[in-house]
């Protein structure tokens, strides 16, 4: 703890004998102190003015959010309906044009692993396995169980 009474420490220390001998190690250092000097105070002003650049603001504030509606409030069950199956519509021919892109790509891979020698086939079929592997993984770990193929009645019903 700290004893503000007297120690030894403040029994040897003064505040006009530190000044003394401040006075004497400026005199000593002679010309070769202004440099220094300089130095130090550069030093202490550009870090005071970086600090004194930071930004003493608080956040900003949230931002007014303009809602626009596509769509007017007053549509009746049968428009709406009219525009979810034209939208799913589009949705399809996108994904069938999405789909028919990628298997252009895949034919061009699969030329391109012909030539080079590959077995094309058996990369294909470990990439489905993969595949499958990792979807059943995520299925489990969403909770969804697993749809087994089609059961014999039998198989169904419990045994008593």
């Amino acid at each position: 703890m700290l004893s503000l009474g007297k120690s030894s420490f403040w029994r040897n220390a003064s505040p006009t004998g530190a000044i003394a001998d401040f006075r004497e190690v400026w005199r000593q250092a002679g010309v070769r102190r202004w440099p220094f000097v300089a130095a130090a105070l550069a030093t202490t002003l550009g870090v005071f003015y970086v600090l004194v650049q930071e930004s003493w603001q608080g956040p900003l504030p949230k931002p007014k959010v303009t809602w626009i509606n596509s769509w007017t409030a007053d549509r009746s069950d049968s428009e709406i309906e009219r525009e979810i199956k034209a939208n799913q519509i589009r949705q399809d021919k996108l994904r069938a044009e999405q789909a028919a892109r990628e298997e252009k790509v895949k034919a061009i891979y699969r030329t391109l692993g012909k030539v080079s020698g590959l077995d094309t086939a058996r990369i294909e079929r470990e990439a489905a396995e993969q595949a499958a592997r990792e979807k059943a993984a995520h299925d489990k770990a969403i909770g969804l169980s697993p749809r087994p193929a089609t059961a014999p009645a039998a198989e169904a019903a419990p045994a008593r």
